[in-house]
């Protein structure tokens, strides 16, 4: 038997092994058969009969077990017969659909298929029901499908659609969706077949749409012509597509917008008839409208524009002319001379990057009057009242010049630019406008062609340099540096180098870089020799020494380290020349004579302010260099020994104060080893300095000590001084048998002092000291603490004693100690010894000095007048440490529970009104500490007593008795009162942010006792009025009582802090805490007062309501107009009526 027959006769259930055999050698590559071949040769009796019994098999197994149980047998592992089992009826299954697919490559037109057709019909059946673990007979039934279709057999649409449903949903799930994009392409046309308005079409339509969503066929090239297809299946479809993209545009990358731009272009060029009217009509117009009329700050302004600028740069096409004119003539010249400047603004953005809008239908006569018309117009918005427009004007205008320069007629484009240039340019409505002239005319520059007559007109905008406004300069010199790179004009004709420098010299950092970026090839020709480098520095000194110091600060970003070190090193040779020293001639009789040719003398003579400002250049180089350096240590080791050498003669040869100060920064640049005969000095020359002298003596010098690691020494200084300046008990104090010189010189407790503050102040010297560890630091501190002593000494005595330190240094000291102490607590990790001093400190103020605090009736009067301020000082510089310490959350609990005792019982003190303003930022820091959250909220409102509630309970009580001490000390002395309430006003406002924070108990006691203080104060004023003339309704806080004046207007600050305090108003008047009239037209005056704020508009209703259920029970009936409370009653219900009218 032939190879045919055999086959023939295996398709069917009885020799189905053998078919399965056949399937398998067809499958290995080493064997001979192939079943297309064999298909291929068989005549047409023969293929018809082999689809028949294929077709009765396949039917024959899937009865058998039907696809919807193969994974349950599977999973069951069930027991049946062989032919009955999962793996065997896929394999029967693949199998068919292999022959069949072979069947369909051979298939010639006029032959029979109708048994194949079956084989089809019941393969895509299969389909439908295939679990999911058989992908590959999925995909080889999906296969067959596509193959139907592409040959155009009978019942193509059904498999067509199967095989197209298939590749867009694997496509979705794929990682590498490519293939699968590749084949949806490949069968687009079946859409042409499908119903677009039938519902069985639904989940189609739903997956096309998601494509839109989709990256990968957005940017995949298959992927866009898929897309560009779509647009072109049904008209009503465009509607669809063009709104689900608008819903995603604002998730779009910027990436994804350009080819989603790309795509509506393709689909219009396209389009044709009615496909190409809705795309005009619905998409390209609807982004057109939308540019112009969304606001700048929507989230999708930006890629609407970008979608529209995609079709303006395909402009010089007939067609897309032809497009644009068409659909812009409707919106975009109404849009220009819209009210809303925003649409203007977005108008005249679209109008100059379309220009020239055009019919390249129309004759050359029209289109040029068109263009001049659109000129004209360009011109007027440059007239434009709103600055924006303006600024987008300007940058239209110059896009325009830029693009048509060579086109335009010379008398347009002079009239643009003296517009811009003398005009705008000098606008002194707005620095965005000038701003915009500047960034734009880079733009201009762009063009070659523009150039002469730019050489001509920048010279006028020189004085631009000097703008009031920063952006305004940068953008110049921005412009400045855009005409040296592209050569249009010598920089320095269109700005004076004298101009440059001195604003280089008094400049911000950003327009500082941008001026040395155009003077750096001046200054620094990095081609030219170190001697060149040199001379030119020399002569930006002598031109502008301050411009000179700050250009090179920003040599470093231009040149290598390598270069810098030259240049310190040029700048030293120069140095050497003008005093002449002969210690380094090593240099002069090196055999490099080009070396030696370098090492001539710049002669300077002895110019001392040239001098200093090239050491001060050194200085600034170095520190430049300074990372580099270290990380070269054979580099670091020569610089240092070159400046080494010659540092002891420069200190003998420049005595001038500038000098001074550059040559011991640069030696705190060396070891100390380097410079012996200056770092041997210097602990000697701080001894030495005189009480009061200014920082800049001894900072340097300090700087000093501490990069020589050297910081101990001037710590001991610091605790000597200090130890000995205080008062000694006996005769007992000179125990020490050294001999030290030192111990002759008198003790300087105010210079240790002011030594200390810039250790502490300097972030670098901070950290040397701090590092020297707890043993010199807390002698220090113990010693400091010691003074408080010398606090209480002038607090008790009666008389001054001369001997001893005086108050100032003794409060500083006091001071010190405690800001020791924070940084010591900081640096410890763990324990908390520093926080128990602090405590130790605040029991010591609230037993010795607030005593003080309390006025004596005995005593003669100046004693009197003059001890409180003291005691108040000592209290609030100790209440202003704590404060610093809870700000940079050092404080526990228990230090909080310490320090607002200490507030407490100061508060008690007589003059302890005069703390109110320190302790309130005291109550704001450690209310803040504890910011509400879930967990708190849930706590409180379980009433549960933790730490937390406790210490925040402790604040608000002193917040009440705060507040109750201002209006006793208003009652009593008006004047003083009034300044009190003013100087609290800052922490009032602090502590009144954070307490409204909290919603609940305790911190929200703080608005009970603010609006009942208020209520107060203004009843107890209603209650005086003895004319109904008085009743007046308040119009702003001036109107109100002092004290409700003063936390009316710290109140109404803060929208946040209003509501709060509304809430509680509601509250309090909801609870019928407020019942008389009187204290309801109280209420009522507060209200009016916020309601001319024109704040909180709810909140405000909520107490008008409120106020309005009671204030009916006071009706008064009286008709006699002189009866005061009818006067009050009217006067309520009248405002009331106004806040409800709202």
């Amino acid at each position: 038997m032939s190879k045919r027959e055999v086959f023939l006769s295996a398709a069917c259930k009885e020799n189905v092994e053998d078919f399965l055999r056949f399937i398998e050698l067809h499958k290995d590559k080493t064997e001979p058969f192939d079943v297309e071949e064999v298909v291929q040769e068989m005549p047409r009796d023969q293929r018809d009969a082999l689809w028949g019994k294929l077709s009765s098999l396949l039917q024959d197994v899937l009865l058998e077990l039907p696809p919807d149980r193969w994974e349950q047998g599977r999973e069951e592992g069930m027991e049946v017969e062989s032919n009955a089992d999962p793996k065997h009826v896929i394999a029967v299954v693949d199998g068919v659909t292999l022959v069949a697919a072979m069947s369909l490559k051979v298939l010639q037109d006029g032959d029979s298929y109708k048994a194949l057709l079956e084989i089809a019909h019941q393969l895509h059946d299969v389909l439908a029901l295939l679990p999911v673990s058989e992908a590959p007979l999925h995909h080889h039934i999906q296969a067959l499908c596509e193959a139907w279709w592409k040959k155009g057999l009978k019942e193509r649409e059904k498999f067509g659609r199967s095989a197209f449903l298939i590749s867009l949903q694997k496509s979705f799930i794929l990682k590498k969706p490519g293939v699968e994009i590749q084949r949806v392409w490949g069968l687009h046309d079946v859409l042409l077949s499908l119903d677009y308005t039938s519902e069985d079409n639904k989940e189609i339509i739903d997956l096309l749409l998601q494509c839109f969503h989709r990256p990968i066929y957005i940017r995949n090239d298959d992927g866009k012509r898929f897309l560009v297809f779509l647009f072109s299946w049904n008209v009503n479809f465009i509607w669809v597509i063009h709104g689900t993209i608008k819903n995603q545009l604002e998730f779009f990358s910027k990436t994804a917008t350009a080819s989603i731009s790309e795509i509506y272009f393709r689909a219009w060029k396209k389009a044709s008839g009615d496909f190409l009217e809705t795309i005009e009509s619905s998409c390209i117009q609807d982004f057109m409208q939308n540019a112009i009329l969304l606001h700048r700050a929507s989230p999708v302004h930006a890629k609407v524009r970008q979608i529209v600028s995609y079709f303006h740069t395909r402009k010089g096409c007939n067609r897309v002319d032809k497009m644009l004119y068409n659909l812009y003539k409707p919106i975009l010249w109404k849009a220009l001379s819209a009210p809303n400047f925003e649409v203007r603004a977005n108008a005249t953005l679209i109008f100059t990057e379309a220009f020239p809008i055009h019919d390249p239908d129309q004759n050359n006569q029209n289109i040029d009057e068109a263009i001049q018309k659109q000129l004209d117009k360009a011109m007027g918005l440059l007239d434009d009242p709103h600055p924006t427009v303006r600024s987008n004007a300007i940058l239209g205008v110059c896009k325009i010049l830029a693009k048509c320069w060579e086109l335009l007629p010379p008398t347009v484009i002079t009239d643009f630019m003296k517009k811009l240039m003398m005009e705008l340019a000098a606008d002194t409505s707005s620095p965005d406008v000038r701003c915009s002239v500047f960034k734009c005319l880079t733009i201009v520059l762009d063009n070659a062609l523009s150039h002469p007559l730019l050489e001509k007109l920048l010279p006028t905008l020189k004085y631009s340099l000097h703008d009031t406004s920063e952006k305004v300069r940068t953008a110049f010199l921005d412009m400045l540096i855009k005409v040296k790179a592209v050569r249009a004009a010598k920089f320095w004709d269109v700005c004076n180098m004298d101009h440059l420098l001195a604003r280089l010299a008094i400049d911000s950092q950003s327009v500082s870089k941008r001026i040395v970026d155009l003077l750096f090839k001046s200054f620094l020709p990095v081609n030219e020799s170190e001697r060149e480098w040199c001379c030119r520095c020399i002569t930006l000194i002598q031109m502008n020494p301050m411009a000179a110091r700050k250009f090179y600060q920003f040599a470093y970003k231009h040149m290598a380290p390598t270069n810098i070190i030259k240049l310190m090193l040029a700048i030293r040779r120069v140095l050497n020349s003008c005093i002449q020293t002969d210690c380094d001639l090593s240099e002069l009789n090196e055999s490099n004579k080009e070396n030696s040719a370098q090492a001539e003398p710049v002669l300077l003579g002895k110019d001392m302010a040239v001098m200093s400002s090239l050491l001060e250049i050194v200085v600034i180089l170095w520190r430049s260099v300074e990372k580099a350096l270290k990380q070269n240590e054979e580099a670091q080791k020569y610089t240092i020994a070159k400046f080494g050498n010659v540092m002891s003669k420069y200190f003998t040869a420049f005595q001038d104060e500038r000098c001074t100060v550059a040559l011991i920064q640069l030696a705190s640049f060396m070891p100390p080893s380097a410079v012996p005969t200056f770092s041997c000095g210097v602990l000697a020359r701080l001894r030495k300095m005189d009480s009061g002298v200014v920082p800049t003596q001894y900072s340097q010098l300090l700087d000093c000590m501490c990069s020589w690691g050297q910081a101990a020494n001037i710590l001991e200084l610091i605790t000597d001084w200090l130890n000995e300046a205080l008062p000694k008990q006996g005769d007992k104090t000179k125990t020490s048998r050294k001999v030290r010189i030192q111990e002759t010189a008198e003790a300087k407790p105010d210079l240790a002092l002011a030594y200390l503050e810039y250790l502490f102040s300097s972030t670098s010297s901070r950290e040397k000291v701090l590092a020297l560890g707890p043993g010199p630091l807390k002698q220090l501190h113990t010693v400091l603490g010691n003074w408080k002593s010398v606090l209480y000494t002038h607090l008790s005595s009666a008389s001054e004693d001369p001997r001893s330190p005086s108050v100032e240094v003794a409060l500083k000291a006091f001071m010190y100690h405690g800001r020791l102490g924070a940084h010591l607590q900081h640096n410890s990790s763990e324990g908390r010894d520093y926080l128990l001093s602090l405590e130790h400190v605040a029991a010591w103020v609230a037993e010795r000095v607030l005593p003080f605090l309390t006025k004596r009736t005995d005593g003669d009067a100046e004693d009197s007048e003059k001890l409180p301020p003291l005691a108040a000082q000592i209290t609030e510089s100790f209440l202003t440490v704590c404060r610093d310490v809870l700000l940079v959350g050092l404080g526990d609990e228990t230090f909080k529970g310490q320090i607002l005792h200490l507030c407490s019982l100061v508060l008690l003190s007589e003059a302890g009104y005069l703390c109110i303003p320190t302790l309130l930022l005291i109550l704001k820091e450690v209310a803040e500490s504890f910011t509400p959250d879930n967990d708190d909220n849930k706590q409180a409102e379980e009433g549960q007593e933790d730490a937390t509630a406790v210490i925040l309970g402790v604040v608000a009580n002193i917040f009440q008795k705060i507040i109750e001490l201002l209006a006793r000390r208003l009652r009593k002395e008006p004047e003083e009162g009034k300044l009190l309430c003013q100087s609290a006003v800052p922490g009032l406002t602090d502590f009144l942010q954070v307490a409204q924070t909290w919603k609940i108990a305790p911190l929200s006691g703080v608005f009970s006792t603010l609006f009942a203080i208020i209520v107060v104060e203004k009843r107890h004023a209603l209650q005086k009025i003895t004319h109904p003339e008085e009743v007046i309704t308040p119009e702003s806080v001036e109107d109100m009582p002092p004290l409700s004046s003063v936390l009316l207007s710290v109140i109404l600050k803060s929208a946040s802090v209003t509501r709060a305090f509304l809430t509680e108003v509601s509250s309090s008047l909801d609870s019928e805490a407020i019942s008389s009239l009187t204290e309801l037209a109280a209420v009522l005056h507060v209200l009016a007062v916020v309601r001319h704020t024109g704040q909180s508009k709810a909140g405000l209703k909520s107490a008008a309501v409120s106020v309005q259920q009671q204030i009916h029970k006071h009706a008064v009936t009286t008709e006699d107009s002189r009866d005061i409370q009818r006067v009050v009653y009217e006067s309520s219900v009248k405002t009331l009526n106004e806040i409800l009218d709202l």
